[in-house]
């Protein structure tokens, strides 16, 4: 069977969503919109699978080719990311110290990212664009204080993003990355999300950055850090989990500004992130107008 991807996207000045089946596309908004507006909706409400089944013998309604994808939730109550959470991403920073006991979280805007086949935007204020292939979880259950032999429960879907930075900018201050993580379209997330099922599907997940075919970054879940239920368990701490939040995991070493020179993205440049079972996510890249 099929695995389910769910899409967000535009098509003919409608924001839809639906299910990817092939090239094309079952439009589950034009059947469910009164009940699920959106499929943030349908997360919301634990509908992913019904929806799955109930679509699994429709034929597509739409050309990929046809569409625009969108980020696959468009309004997340909270985007949070995790940085530094693989090992050889630690020894980058070459300070002598071992693994953090805790995630270093900072959080992104909706409107920093862009879909999937959509450029990523490179702003007038710097050149140093950089890449971050990471691996979302979409909270799909609400928790406080969430146990980690219960945090699995908590996922409804899994994503891609590509965590894009504008470096120079992630400087700007004595403690602060905000202003270098948030520029608008800035980072891609999609193309889709995949019903998450249990652990086996997460467990060791190979990741991997490609810059114009080149692979940059490389790595597997297995070697997280902090890996998915110490992370769901440590930020439900201190707030309230929802659904419709996303968790950005961490990226692996590899990305631009660890070369010697620093290899910046640029127009015309192609990036793909690959997540073993969920899919590859592609942007170009393209100056801001």
């Amino acid at each position: 069977m099929e695995k389910a991807k769910f899409i967000s996207y535009s098509f003919e000045e409608r924001r839809c969503y639906g299910l990817m089946r092939g090239r094309g596309v079952v439009d589950l908004s034009a059947r469910h919109a009164n009940r699920w507006p959106s499929l943030q909706d349908a997360v919301a409400d634990n509908a992913l699978m019904r929806l799955a089944d109930t679509a699994a013998h429709m034929s597509p309604d739409i050309a990929v080719d046809d569409i625009t994808f969108d980020i696959p939730l468009s309004n997340p109550g909270k985007i949070i990311c995790i940085g530094v959470n693989f090992p050889d991403r630690n020894a980058e920073y070459k300070d002598g110290k071992d693994a953090p006991a805790n995630p270093s979280l900072f959080v992104r805007f909706p409107g920093s990212f862009t879909g999937h086949n959509r450029p990523l935007i490179r702003p007038p204020e710097s050149e140093q664009l950089d890449y971050e292939g990471e691996i979302a979880i979409v909270i799909g259950r609400p928790g406080r204080r969430i146990s980690e032999a219960g945090a699995l429960c908590h996922i409804a879907a899994l994503t891609i993003c590509n965590e894009g930075t504008i470096r120079d900018w992630v400087r700007h201050a004595k403690f602060n990355v905000t202003q270098g993580k948030n520029f608008e379209r800035s980072g891609a997330m999609g193309p889709w999300i995949v019903p998450f099922v249990d652990e086996g599907q997460i467990a060791d997940i190979k990741l991997e950055t490609r810059v114009n075919g080149e692979v940059r970054q490389q790595d597997r879940t297995s070697w997280m850090i902090h890996p998915f239920r110490r992370i769901i368990a440590y930020i439900s701490t201190f707030t309230k989990l929802v659904p419709g939040d996303i968790i950005v995991t961490g990226t692996p070493t590899g990305a631009g500004a660890r070369f010697d020179p620093p290899r910046w993205l640029r127009p015309g440049d192609i990036v793909e992130v690959e997540a073993e079972g969920i899919g590859i996510l592609r942007n170009g890249v393209a100056d801001e107008v």
